[in-house]
């Protein structure tokens, strides 16, 4: 599902305009964005929990000299699935 298709999805289910809708997912997107940069976790019940995870720095070897070189460490946003949606998916 495309950005596009999820407005049109909110937007029918809300029975309001896909200005509207687009709006409100957008700030939703920008709101869980602010939480991550600030280093909060962000939870809704029955969905999942967002939350930034830190990578330690590793060892690697670039493929075609063989050399190696050290890839620094970083924080990536990472997603864990609530109960709810686990168990919806599975059905």
């Amino acid at each position: 599902m495309t950005k596009v298709e999820l407005v049109n999805s909110i937007a029918n289910k809300m029975d309001c305009s896909k200005k509207d809708a687009e709006k409100a997912l957008s700030a939703v997107i920008d709101s869980i964005s602010d939480a991550l940069v600030n280093g909060e976790k962000v939870t809704l019940i029955g969905f999942g929990t967002f939350e930034v995870r830190e990578r330690a720095a590793k060892e690697g070897i670039i493929p075609r000299t063989g050399e190696k070189i050290t890839i620094a460490a970083k924080k990536v946003p990472a997603f864990k699935a609530g109960k709810a949606l686990k168990d919806s998916v599975a059905k």
